[in-house]
């Protein structure tokens, strides 16, 4: 399907340039009397489509109807097709010349791309096989451990010590089950298994879901909650972006160190939803701001194995989401201290409009 819609693009293509060289060659003609540049309208248009397209086909059939069309209808003798009129064949040969360098020139520049976007693909990958290795080594240690414990000295420990060891185990399962969750979610995006389907949301509603399931995971972590007083509503995959704003904000407790304020603002300007995620935190390190959303977001002397750091995966998956949603997400530290993630999402309007 991707294939044949390929084809149609490039055909139309081909057919409108060469349809408005024609048409522009004409104006020369008959309305300027200009004949001289003719040659050169096509030769351009040959340009365009061999830049605009795929491989060297269409350049190529481009420079044969070119010269057929440059020698029937304005040279002459008019309405007659002959090559054997030297400046019709060189007309013919130059245009074919063109073609072929310029639909190598761009195929090798395509390629090159590709490569480039394959090995930024394999670098994110090697940098999540990194993250996921040292994130998940300490609460599987941790489960293992406190399993082992439960299992050998269960008669000698009181019914307090046993609850305490299974609420560990649990707060550790629900951890492993969180990051598999943001697991899926990149893989399957990035593989195009997912295709983001946009929905009209209520954006009071997203936000309640959002500080829901956060106050399940963080009971006693205060979100200072500013939106719009009026009804927004913002075309999205709501689930995927309520996992984007429990991520950040999840990763503002685990990481921002020392702070006591975390606000989630949502406000619009223009056609935009605009999602902000503050906190008055320690700030992020100015060499990891580039690469925060890379997928791997430790150094290695940053983390011991005593606690859980899931920033690279978790933002990283997150940057993913927006982009399947056509928006950006961005990262910075705030002078006066913290951080702010923030990120846009078009509204209903906007939609409608580009419809």
């Amino acid at each position: 399907m991707k294939k044949t819609s390929g084809y149609i693009k490039d055909t139309l293509i081909t057919i409108i340039l060469l349809c408005m060289a024609f048409g522009i060659s004409l104006l020369f003609q008959y309305i300027f009397e200009v004949q001289e540049h003719i040659t050169t309208i096509f030769v351009f248009a040959v340009f365009l489509i061999s830049l605009l397209t795929n491989g060297y086909v269409y350049g190529i059939l481009a420079s044969f109807c070119g010269t057929i069309v440059v020698n029937y209808a304005f040279t002459f003798p008019f309405f007659a097709v002959n090559f054997l009129i030297p400046i019709n064949l060189i007309s013919g040969i130059i245009m074919i010349i063109v073609s072929v360098l310029t639909s190598a020139l761009t195929t090798k520049l395509k390629r090159h791309e590709a490569m480039k976007a394959e090995s930024e693909k394999e670098c994110m990958r090697a940098n999540l096989l990194r993250a996921v290795s040292h994130d998940l080594r300490t609460p599987l240690t941790t489960i293992y451990g406190s399993s082992t414990t439960l299992l050998d000295k269960c008669s000698d420990m009181t019914e307090a010590q046993k609850n305490k060891i299974v609420e560990g185990i649990k707060e550790d399962s629900e951890w492993l089950m969180r990051m598999v969750e943001n697991l899926l979610s990149i893989t399957r995006i990035d593989s195009g298994e997912v295709k983001i389907i946009k929905t009209p949301t209520v954006l009071e509603e997203l936000i309640d879901s959002v500080v829901l399931k956060f106050k399940k995971r963080y009971p006693g972590q205060k979100v200072e909650i500013e939106i719009p007083d009026e009804m927004v509503i913002v075309p999205m995959d709501a689930i995927l972006i309520e996992q984007v704003i429990v991520n950040i904000l999840e990763n503002a407790v685990q990481h921002a160190e020392g702070m006591t304020r975390l606000t989630l603002r949502v406000f619009t300007l223009g056609s935009q939803a605009i999602f902000e995620i503050k906190d008055n935190g320690c700030g992020i390190d100015p060499k990891r701001l580039e690469t925060i959303f890379s997928g791997y977001y430790a150094s290695k002397d940053d983390f011991t194995d005593s606690q859980k750091r899931n920033a690279g995966i978790g933002l990283s998956v997150c940057a993913t989401i927006i982009k399947a949603h056509c928006g950006d997400i961005k990262a910075e530290n705030i002078k006066t201290g913290g951080a702010v993630f923030r990120f846009a999402l078009d509204t209903e309007g906007n939609i409608n409009d580009q419809e």
